[in-house]
């Protein structure tokens, strides 16, 4: 056997690896049983019926949504020129400070909770809702970073200098001329940031409250008492939903290029 042949074997497993439990997870959803098992018996819509009528999925969906946007904008504000900053200047202690803008995603998630969950507790200011959109921004933030980083040192400086020379300050060659050319990395980032964000557990474990919960926290409540297909019904609808945003966006944008 070839060497070709044994690289095309070791790839499709690795696809049946990654693509099985989603396949199992999809063909599930549509079983008649009143359990969740595979393969299914029967094929039924009903189960995505159900949680589309369900209000507890529904207001945990809303606020998934709100918290993902919001925590997207705000790490781009800061994400921006904070990237601008490492890619265009040298100072002391650059990479410590590349380092430490890193540290979310370096840092194990439940470690991550707990720390912010202390901290919050401590300062008693904000109210559970503020203190998610807190912690979702920290934990998105470097990707923003990152991302917008590495689309403007692919940008070249001839532009902003060309610009400067023409008489344009420094912050309006940035928002003319160095702002549209990086768009496409900063939309890349945002869609990254508002997948990451929406699917986090252990961010929204920790810092969720009496009234207020999250979609996966919601999901994971909803298992402990019903092993039912609905689960598995939203669980596909949230993979369609994922699908369809990147490769619409590859589509029209070619951001897979930057994540």
């Amino acid at each position: 056997m070839d060497r070709i042949s044994i690289s095309t074997i070791i790839m499709v497993l690795v696809l049946i690896f990654l693509i099985g439990p989603f396949v199992v997870i999809f063909i599930s959803s549509f079983g008649t049983q009143e359990f969740l098992s595979f393969p299914p018996q029967g094929f039924t819509l009903g189960w995505f019926k159900k949680v589309i009528s369900m209000d507890m999925f529904k207001e945990s969906m809303k606020l998934s949504v709100i918290i993902a946007i919001l925590a997207s904008i705000f790490a781009s504000v800061l994400g921006i020129p904070s990237a601008y900053a490492l890619s265009r200047y040298d100072f002391m202690g650059k990479r410590i400070v590349e380092t430490f803008l890193t540290l979310p995603v370096i840092v194990p998630g439940m470690v991550a909770g707990l720390t912010l969950l202390r901290i919050f507790v401590m300062m008693n200011l904000f109210s559970i809702k503020t203190t998610l959109l807190i912690g979702h921004t920290i934990i998105v933030l470097p990707y923003s970073i990152r991302i917008t980083r590495t689309a403007l040192e692919n940008l070249p400086t001839d532009i902003e200098e060309a610009a400067i020379s023409l008489g344009a300050s420094k912050l309006k060659a940035f928002f003319l001329t160095v702002l549209p050319n990086i768009k496409t990395g900063i939309i890349a980032s945002f869609i990254l940031m508002f997948i990451i964000s929406f699917n986090n557990v252990p961010i929204s474990l920790f810092l969720t409250g009496p009234g207020v919960n999250m979609l996966p926290i919601v999901m994971m409540s909803y298992m402990e008492y019903y092993y039912d297909p609905s689960i598995a019904a939203l669980s596909t609808l949230l993979i369609l939903l994922t699908f369809g945003i990147v490769i619409l966006s590859q589509k029209l944008l070619g951001i897979t290029r930057y994540m």
